[in-house]
Parts: C-alpha cells; sequence; structure tokens
C-alpha cells in the first residue's frame, strides 16, 4: 500500500505537468513532440546504466550470507559504470543527436545524460528503501522530487518567459534557447535534490566488493538487460520509430509524435496502477515464494488485477469526453489510440504478473526471449505501417506486442512454473469489459449530448461493477473491508 500509494501519487502529481504543458501557449505541439522523443530515449538509457541490479539486489539480498555485502557491491558497480557510461555518452553525444534527430539542440542531449546518470546512481539506494521496508522516506523522496519538477517547470515556462530582459532571470534564462531544454533542467533539479536526500544511503556505502557475489548477480540480471531493453523499446520506442519512419517535414513529424505522446498520456490509471504494482509486487512475490503453496497467492493476486484493471478501463473509455480535457484541444485528434493502448496496457500489467514464474525459477532469458519476441512484432508492425497510418500503427504495434508477450508467457510459464490461474474466467471479465465499451460506443454515437454520454457510462460501468461482485462474492467477502457489505 505504502510503495504502491507513494508511486501513483508521485506519477499523478507528475501528469498535472501533461494539462499545463498541453494548453500552455509557450510550448507548441512540434516541441512537445521533442519532449516526448527525449522522454522515449532516456528510459532506455536507465536500463543500460542499471543492468537488472535493482532485480538482482532483491534476489540475492534474502539470502543470510550476502547481507554485510550485497548493498555496497551493487552500488559502488553502478557509481562506477555509470560514470563510464556517461563519459562515453558525452564523447559521442552529438552522434547521439543525430539518430533520435535532436542534434540541433545538444543541450537536450547533455542533460539527458546527467539526468539518466543521477536516476542510476539512486538506483540501488532506493532499492534498499523498499528492501528495508521504509515507505515513508521512499515516498517523500518521490513526492517531494515530482513537487520540485513541478516546481522549476512552471518556473522556467510560466514566470521566466514574462520578465524583463534585464531582471534577475537573465543570468540563466534566455528565451531564444528552446523551451524543451528548461523543462528537462527542471527535471535534473529534480533528480539532484533526490540525490542530496539520501546522502544517508550514500554514506553507507563501504568500499568493500564481493566479486563472488557481483559475477553472480551479473549472471542473474544480464538477461534482465535484454528484458528491460525490451520492455522499454516496446513502451516508449515507438515515438522514436514514428519520427524516423513518418512521411513529411521534420516539423510535422515532431508534431505527430507530440499528440501522440499527448493521447498516450490518457491511460494515466492504468499505466499508474500497474506501475505501482509492479513497485510492490516484485519483492512481494519473491518473499512469498519462501512460503508454502505460493501459487495459489499468486493467482488471486491476478484475479484481483485483472478485475482493478478492466474497471480502470471501463472508467477511461465510457468518460473519454471528460479525460480529454486532461490536454489541450490541437492534441485530440488523436483520441482514437486511446481504447487500444489502454488494452495494450492491460495485458503488460497482466504480463508483469505472469513474469514471476521465470524470475523464480532463474530461468531469466527465458523472459529476454519473450521480450525480444515483442520487440521485433514491434518493429515489423511500426516499419511497415507507420508510413499509412501515423500513430495509429503505434498503438496497434503496442496492442499486438503486449498480447503477444502475455500470451508467451503465459504458455511458458504453466509448463515451467504451473499457476493456477483462472484464465477463462478472467478472458471473460476482459471481453466484457471490451463489449461495453463498444456497446457505449454505440449508443452515444447517436447523440452528442455530454449528459447523456456520462449517464449511459455510470449506467454501464456500474452494472459491470455489481456483475463482478456477483460473480466473485465469495472472493470478495474474504477482504476484511469489503467484506462486511457482501454478509
Amino acid at each position: 500500500m505504502w510503495y504502491g500509494l507513494s508511486s501513483i501519487a508521485a506519477r499523478f502529481i507528475n501528469y498535472l505537468l501533461t494539462p499545463y504543458l498541453t494548453y500552455s501557449s509557450h510550448i507548441g505541439v512540434s516541441d512537445y513532440g521533442k519532449l516526448g522523443i527525449i522522454y522515449a530515449a532516456i528510459p532506455i538509457l536507465n536500463i543500460l546504466f542499471t543492468y537488472g541490479f535493482e532485480t538482482a539486489y532483491f534476489r540475492f539480498s534474502a539470502k543470510p550470507e550476502n547481507k554485510n555485502s550485497i548493498y555496497s557491491t551493487s552500488a559502488l558497480s553502478i557509481i562506477f559504470s555509470s560514470i563510464i557510461f556517461s563519459c562515453l555518452l558525452w564523447t559521442v553525444h552529438p552522434s547521439l543527436g543525430k539518430v533520435i534527430g535532436l542534434a540541433d539542440i545538444p543541450y537536450l542531449i547533455q542533460i539527458s545524460i546527467l539526468i539518466v546518470a543521477i536516476d542510476a546512481f539512486c538506483a540501488i539506494p532506493f532499492a534498499r528503501l523498499r528492501q528495508e521496508n521504509r515507505p515513508r522516506k521512499y515516498a517523500f523522496l518521490k513526492i517531494g522530487g515530482i513537487l520540485v519538477n513541478i516546481f522549476f517547470t512552471w518556473f522556467f515556462i510560466g514566470y521566466c518567459p514574462g520578465q524583463k530582459a534585464n531582471s534577475w532571470v537573465s543570468g540563466f534564462y534566455n528565451p531564444a534557447i528552446n523551451v524543451v531544454v528548461y523543462i528537462l533542467m527542471a527535471n535534473l533539479l529534480q533528480n539532484i535534490f533526490t540525490f542530496l536526500l539520501l546522502a544517508s544511503e550514500f554514506k553507507s556505502i563501504r568500499f568493500k566488493f564481493n566479486t563472488r557475489l557481483w559475477k553472480q548477480m551479473v549472471l542473474y540480471s544480464l538477461p534482465l538487460i535484454l528484458v528491460g531493453m525490451g520492455g522499454m523499446v516496446n513502451e516508449t520506442f515507438d515515438r522514436l520509430m514514428l519520427r524516423w519512419w513518418l512521411p513529411g517535414s521534420p516539423d510535422f513529424r515532431d508534431s505527430q509524435v507530440g499528440i501522440y505522446n499527448a493521447c498516450y498520456k490518457l491511460s494515466i490509471l492504468i499505466t499508474l496502477f500497474i506501475q505501482a504494482f509492479k513497485m510492490g509486487a516484485e519483492p512481494f512475490f519473491f518473499k512469498q515464494a519462501e512460503g508454502a503453496n505460493p501459487q495459489r497467492t499468486y493467482a488471486r493476486v491476478m484475479k484481483f488485477f485483472v478485475i482493478i484493471i478492466s474497471v480502470m478501463f471501463l472508467v477511461v473509455v465510457l468518460f473519454l469526453p471528460l479525460w480529454q480535457l486532461i490536454i489541450g484541444p490541437k492534441y485530440r485528434v488523436g483520441l482514437g489510440v486511446v481504447p487500444i493502448l489502454l488494452l495494450a496496457n492491460m495485458f503488460l500489467g497482466i504480463y508483469y504478473n505472469l513474469s514471476i514464474w521465470f524470475k523464480l525459477s532463474n530461468k531469466t532469458m527465458a523472459g529476454a526471449y519473450i521480450t525480444l519476441a515483442g520487440s521485433a512484432i514491434t518493429f515489423l508492425i511500426n516499419f511497415t505501417l507507420i508510413p499509412h497510418f501515423g500513430y495509429m500503427a503505434c498503438a496497434w504495434a503496442t496492442f499486438f506486442c503486449y498480447g503477444s508477450m502475455m500470451v508467451f508467457s503465459f504458455v511458458l510459464g504453466q509448463k515451467a512454473y504451473r499457476v493456477p490461474y483462472a484464465w477463462k474466467k478472467l478472458v471473460a471479465f476482459m471481453a466484457i469489459a471490451v463489449m461495453l465499451f463498444f456497446i457505449h460506443k454505440g449508443l452515444t454515437s447517436l447523440t452528442g449530448n455530454l449528459v447523456f454520454n456520462v449517464a449511459t457510462g455510470l449506467v454501464l460501468i456500474s452494472a459491470y461493477c455489481l456483475f463482478i461482485l456477483k460473480v466473485e462474492k465469495q472472493e470478495f467477502q474474504k477482504l476484511p473491508v469489503i467484506g462486511k457489505f457482501l454478509k
């Protein structure tokens, strides 16, 4: 709850920047597209800089013989490697800018390298907070950092442009510099804030390096690099592919990326929940593996997970005329991608649940193969269809990518580590949710009345929730809070 709610709160506060940036007169659609391209590249670099050591930290910290050395060994490894990677990237940053289409704004690449490096430095200290059950500090740092980001974003975008040329801000603000640079600068200041408040965790690092343990962690985590890289390719790389393969001028391509990036934000509820679930589930699943019959727990978690994300899917698609207000009017032409992306992210969340089989059985290479298969689907569909269908191709590529990963993981996982998932019932729950979406779409297409649209949505989502409660009444009765009302 602590980790989940703090992650949801932090990311939700961060999402408040979406309406601010998309409504701002200082940021054009193409500028927002440039921002989307940068934030598509940063997570991929994050995977390279941390190379799966967070998951390896959770996996090996459970062993008593590693207790005194795992934190320092993990932290020192990432710190030194991050310094090396940063220097290499700094050397080749002009070429990197050409690859992603932002060679004309070198500051964007340089600031991004610093952001990634500081993120990597903080990775193991954050993992330690989660492992040692210190959620309050974890929550404070996450939420506090986001608030710092929001403040400086407003400062650079909302305050500085209105000041006179000879005012006090002229010492560090230049209106001739692209606005995206200052948005990234706010992110860098957030990272510096977090780094400084993690000082006590960094002081706990000792120059004691357990070579034996490090080798074990590397062997375990190397396949996770492929998993992580493939995951980020599937999640964010479509912005870069849209920029590369869409016909038209650079400004047009940037604007199309901006529209797609803004509409992607409307999957906020599901993406927030999945991120929060992932943060809390990984250490939870590993701890459950030490008990008796953990498979039953995993199956039960999956059931509640599917129910929750199915309801969230309906909350967004049935009330899309309200959710669209989060983004500026000039971005709403791309709203057709939202239901597709919501379903795709539902598949991704289910995949995260299913992936426990190869992490527990130390078959992380299987996860790498699954993710690489998903990446191949992403590349194939985008390369083939982006020139013809633009960002709609990106949405469908994400859908088929995550859907295939979910199916592959389920089939292989049931052979290697069988979990009694009630998969037929779960598929039915999702299918009914999609059917209700089409019913709502058909009914509301007859009239453009907003009140009718919302009222119909309320009726359908209420019917769905009552249906779920009736079907799973015994399951919900076991829950302390809900069970009182169902008895």
